[in-house]
Formats: structure tokens, C-alpha cells, sequence
């Protein structure tokens, strides 16, 4: 090893920690830059369409989803529509709020493939409410 064998362990290990992923997608704030919400936990957006997603095997059903356009700026969303008939209070031109669902690692939850946010709020309405008949839809 030698003498200021220590600055040299140092300086490699500085330099060697680029080689790992999470280190440098951690340090140069990756995430953020690639998700559509820009690391924020909600988003608005506006409906364009409502479309049906087929889960995965084994399951045979179709997943009620909404292509949202986000406020903020201007990128492609789908999110996921919870609950029995929800997809009846949502129509098109709706405001929406999302959020994550929280798959592991950022990926998409579940069955759904390809879909990483759900709808939380139609028109300011919480859509649990809507779908539940305890509050009405409001009109815009």
C-alpha cells in the first residue's frame, strides 16, 4: 500500500461510484427529469379519451384508464380509473387530478400494463365520493 496510499483508495472510490446506477441517477437527479409529473406527487390534466386496458395474465379484465393531457406541460398521461362504474363520472374535456399509483420502483402496479396513475379528483369531486352516491357531480 505505501504511504498516502489513503488519497488514492479515496479518489478511486469518488470515481468508481459513477459505475453505480442508483448512485448516479440518485446524484444527477434522473427520476425527475424522465417522469411526467417532474417529481411532484399530483398533476392536473385534462381528459382526451376514455380507454380500456387488458390487465395481464391470468386475470381477463378490462381496466377502465383515461388518456390525460397534462396542465403543467403538455405530456401524454394514462391513468387508471378506481372503483365499480367510476368511468361514468368522468367524461371528456373533464378536469382530473392524479397521482401515483406506487408500483415498485416508479414501474406500473398490479395487472395494468403501462399505467402508473390514477384519478383521484374529477372537477374538484373526490371520484371515490362521486362513485359511492354521496355527493353529485359539479357542473364547469
Amino acid at each position: 500500500m505505501g504511504l498516502k496510499s489513503a488519497t488514492k483508495k479515496f479518489k478511486d472510490r469518488r470515481k468508481f461510484r459513477w459505475a453505480d446506477k442508483t448512485y448516479k441517477t440518485r446524484v444527477l437527479d434522473l427520476y425527475a427529469k424522465a417522469d411526467p409529473l417532474e417529481g411532484a406527487s399530483q398533476a392536473k390534466g385534462i381528459v382526451i379519451q376514455k380507454v380500456q386496458k387488458e390487465a395481464k395474465q391470468p386475470n381477463s379484465a378490462m381496466r377502465k384508464c383515461c388518456k390525460v393531457q397534462l396542465t403543467k406541460n403538455g405530456k401524454y398521461v394514462t391513468a387508471f380509473i378506481p372503483g365499480n362504474l367510476a368511468q361514468k363520472f368522468i367524461d371528456e374535456h373533464d378536469e382530473v387530478i392524479i397521482e401515483r399509483i406506487g408500483g415498485k420502483q416508479g414501474r406500473s402496479k398490479g395487472d395494468i400494463p403501462g399505467v402508473r396513475f390514477a384519478v383521484i379528483k374529477v372537477n374538484d369531486q373526490p371520484l371515490h365520493l362521486l362513485w359511492q352516491g354521496k355527493i353529485e357531480k359539479g357542473r364547469r
